[in-house]
């Protein structure tokens, strides 16, 4: 039978422990003192102050609802003794167990909260995140990436058009304009306003070629191509239009914008390139769309020569760039062109948005030419030389008028001519100017410098005795005469006035003691009267001619260069030797521009021509009076050449011809060149023809050209007549 459970205070005495009353909630010990069990050991109870006794008072525990069942406070577990053994000396007796107490109803969990802080550490990292990204891309848009974005959307925004500069005019001496400038329109295209996303249909290039073509003559696969190129923002497609071209397409596309503009096209527009669920569209009604929109005008200037033609061959003419192609046009192309300058403005739909902003550089406008050629002596000197290639079905001719004392051209016409305002009928062999760019061999007219070598270097005189054989063999090759006759008994004047080749080999044989020597001396002539080199005009395409050195005159044409054949000028050349003898022996290089006139209005008078003694005074003298002889002398070759009241001083010219096809020879060059009057020269006139079918002699086609344009420039310049009569030196002798 086991004992029952003592407590183990005892009941009286200071050092037990107060019994609880029933139904109070236990003290809890102390902190920190709380009874700890030692296995094996009692623990002697701690002895407690004695207290008044009080009724029990049940304490609502803190922080609790005090309807709710109080808890129990756990009492501090003690040291259990063995069963039927007596507590050990001064230990109290154990306390009875109190009874058991039904279970408590548990208690709900209370809700522990987060650390604000940290959760406020967390969401400030991330915004800081967040802001950190947004400034990085700010500093990147607004400092790094600036310009180039700038630029990119002003690509996209703007349009740069460049403004052409307007072009010099090109006058004659006295003022006439033989090529100007009017107003006219570049037809020009945005390609990127043609794509489908900005047009709003697929073949928006096609419908606007449809639409252009037959107003700008351009085939409609051209314009459409060049609507197809989406990476350019400048397309021209048609260059310097009438104003009613340009109007005819401005008001065609206003019509267009008119009806692209209604409201029901409007709706179309707002529904582009939405999805299918929102009632999108792909495209536009064609009714909806202006495919002119991308369609814009540029003012320019369009290049005319009011005068049909006159001078056209030497003015030349530009291209469809507006540029010179040919002629002076070409030549004076950076001085007639001016500067170029560009003018910038924002648009949006094809409209310029005034108040976008813009820039503008002006264009500088070119320098005016102004010519040495007289329009009167020009347009008779072309009529003239027209009317005779016609009349001998010749393949062309020219004629040049220069002054003799400037060396200034007073007229320079081809024929057949061109009008630049009608390339297209040209044919390419009237592109250029025949009288400087063509080359052929003088024949007799070249006679006048191989006998001022002669006469200058004083192996002979006008007078000198020349007997002239039928025939003449030099070099293994037997030389004649145009025509067939009994020996001739020639001064050296009648060598010049007869034309004669035999006369004019033996004169040559004197200049030197060999004939390399004679070569060599009469090489040097030629050269110092400008054969072999440019004449100085500077014109495109202008010939040097065709001279080879003397050591190089092998065989026969040693003896054929003397009267003209073997070596090639220029018109251009051949004009200048006789203006040479005019004035007196002295070369001055020839020029057809007087001055310029540049965009503020100052004249610059051009520079006079270079000049260079040839020959002295005292044999230019007797060559002019020997040059009369074959105009004068009823023996002579120009009698057609004669102009009454005039001393005329000139010589005929007739050569085989160079085909410059075939590289041997093939018909005649017929020319005649002389200058006015004879005792106080004021201007030469040459006259060839290329080719002739109705007759060959130089006398008998260019003759009468001469006289006419001589005449006509005599009477324009009021030049008065001869004072005196000519000396009619003697052309043969009596042996």
């Amino acid at each position: 039978m086991s004992t029952p459970r003592q407590p183990s205070g005892g009941s009286g005495g200071t050092g037990g422990r107060r019994p609880v009353a029933k139904g109070a909630a236990p003290r809890p010990a102390p902190r920190g003192q709380g009874a700890k069990p030692q296995p094996g050991k009692a623990q002697p109870a701690k002895p407690q102050p004695a207290r008044a006794k009080q009724p029990p008072k049940a304490q609502p525990a803190q922080g609790r609802d005090p309807k709710a069942p109080t808890a129990r406070t756990p009492r501090t577990p003690q040291q259990r003794r063995p069963e039927g053994r007596p507590p050990a000396r001064g230990q109290a007796p154990a306390k009875a167990r109190p009874k058991a107490r039904p279970p408590l109803r548990p208690q709900p969990k209370a809700i522990r909260l987060a650390d604000p802080r940290r959760r406020l550490r967390v969401i400030t990292m991330v915004m800081s995140l967040v802001f950190s990204v947004f400034a990085g891309r700010l500093i990147q848009l607004q400092l790094l990436d600036s310009d180039a974005l700038a630029a990119d959307a002003n690509t996209n925004r703007y349009q740069n058009i460049p403004i052409t500069a307007e072009r010099g005019s090109i006058t004659t001496a006295d003022g006439v304009a033989l090529a100007t400038t009017v107003d006219a329109y570049d037809i020009t295209a945005d390609p990127a306003m043609f794509t489908p996303g900005a047009s709003g249909i697929p073949d928006a290039p096609e419908q606007a070629a449809a639409l252009l073509s037959p107003i700008l003559g351009v085939p409609k696969e051209k314009i459409a191509a060049d609507l197809h190129t989406p990476k350019t923002r400048y397309k021209r497609l048609a260059a310097q239009q009438t104003p009613d071209t340009k109007n005819q397409i401005s008001d065609l596309k206003s019509s267009l914008e008119k009806q692209a503009g209604s409201k029901s096209c409007a709706a179309q527009r707002r529904l582009l390139n939405k999805s299918t669920e929102e009632g999108g569209r792909t495209r536009l009604d064609n009714e909806c769309v202006n495919p002119l929109a991308g369609v814009f005008n540029r003012e320019t200037q369009k290049r005319v020569y009011p005068s049909d033609g006159l001078a056209s061959n030497l003015v030349g003419f530009v291209n469809a760039e507006g540029e010179g192609a040919g002629g002076l046009e070409s030549q004076y192309q950076s001085v007639l062109a001016g500067k170029e300058g560009k003018s910038s403005y924002a648009q949006a739909g094809g409209r310029l948005v005034p108040t976008a902003g813009g820039s503008l550089d002006p264009a500088v406008p070119g320098t005016d030419l102004r010519l040495t050629v007289n329009r009167d002596i020009q347009w008779a000197a072309q009529r003239a030389i027209t009317d005779q290639v016609a009349n001998a079905g010749a393949e062309k001719g020219y004629v040049i008028v220069q002054d003799v004392k400037s060396g200034q051209v007073l007229a320079m016409a081809t024929s057949p001519g061109l009008n630049p305002n009608d390339l297209r009928s040209a044919k390419p062999g009237q592109l250029g100017n025949a009288a400087v760019q063509d080359v052929y061999e003088p024949g007799s007219t070249a006679k006048l410098m191989t006998l001022a070598a002669v006469l200058d270097s004083g192996k002979a005189a006008w007078d000198t005795k020349v007997t002239v054989p039928n025939r003449l063999v030099r070099g293994g090759q037997e030389f004649k005469d145009d025509v067939d006759h009994a020996t001739w008994y020639l001064t050296l004047a009648g060598v010049l006035a007869k034309s004669s080749n035999i006369g004019t080999i033996e004169a040559a044989e004197q200049l030197g003691a060999t004939q390399p020597e004679s070569n060599k001396i009469l090489y040097d002539y030629l050269r110092k009267f400008g054969i072999g080199e440019t004449t100085g005009l500077g014109f495109p395409g202008e010939t040097a001619g065709l001279l080879e050195k003397p050591e190089d005159w092998k065989a026969s044409k040693q003896f054929t260069i003397p009267f003209g054949q073997g070596l090639s000028v220029s018109a251009m050349q051949a004009t200048s030797v006789f203006s040479t003898i005019a004035n007196g022996g002295v070369r001055v290089a020839p020029g057809v521009i007087q001055g310029t006139t540049s965009p503020d209005g100052r004249y610059t008078p051009a520079a006079p021509g270079a000049q260079s003694r040839v020959v002295s005074e005292q044999t230019a003298k007797t060559l002019t009076e020997m040059l009369e002889s074959v105009v004068s002398d009823e023996q002579g070759t120009g009698g057609k050449a004669a102009i009454p009241g005039y001393r005329v001083a000139g010589k005929t010219g007739t050569a085989d011809r160079v085909d410059p096809k075939t590289g041997g020879y093939r018909g005649y060059t017929a020319s005649f060149i002389g200058f006015a009057p004879a005792d106080a020269p004021r201007v030469t006139v040459s006259c060839t023809i290329q080719d002739p079918v109705n007759g060959h002699f130089g006398g008998q086609l260019c003759g009468p050209v001469f006289k006419q344009v001589m005449e006509f420039t005599l009477k324009t310049l009021q030049v008065p007549p001869s004072g005196s009569e000519a000396p009619n030196l003697a052309v043969d002798w009596k042996p």
